[in-house]
C-alpha cells in the first residue's frame, strides 16, 4: 500500500492597518492609537449576536498595526470576513472596514479626526 499525504504550506491570512490624521493637507501617522477589529455573529432587530472577531491592539510609532487571522481560517473555504475597524485616541476617532481575504495580506487605512 502506498499513502500519499497533501501538503502545502498556507499563506498568512493578515490585516494591516494604518492610522493616520491630517495635518496640513498631509497624512500624519498615529501612534499609541486603539485599533479594534470586530465583526459581529448575526445582526436582527431582535437580537445582536456574539461577535465572530473581537481583538485590540495599539499602532506602533509609524501608525501601524498588524493582526493574523491564519489560525481562523479553513482551507477550501469561499471567502473570510469583512470586518469594522474602530480607532480611538483621546479625543481623535476613526471607523472604516477591511475586507479580509484568505492567505493575503490586506491592508487598510483609517483616518482619525
Amino acid at each position: 500500500m502506498l499513502f500519499l499525504a497533501g501538503c502545502y504550506e498556507m499563506d498568512e491570512t493578515v490585516a494591516n492597518v494604518y492610522v493616520v490624521r491630517m495635518e496640513a493637507g498631509e497624512e500624519v501617522p498615529v501612534s499609541d492609537a486603539n485599533v479594534r477589529l470586530y465583526a459581529l455573529g448575526s445582526l436582527d432587530d431582535d437580537f445582536v449576536g456574539e461577535p465572530r472577531f473581537d481583538t485590540t491592539q495599539v499602532t506602533t510609532n509609524e501608525g501601524f498595526t498588524s493582526f493574523n487571522f491564519s489560525s481562523y481560517y479553513v482551507a477550501g473555504q469561499a471567502g473570510f470576513a469583512v470586518l469594522d475597524v474602530e480607532c480611538t485616541k483621546g479625543a481623535l476617532e476613526g471607523k472604516g472596514l477591511i475586507r479580509i481575504e484568505e492567505m493575503v495580506t490586506n491592508e487598510v487605512t483609517i483616518t482619525m479626526e
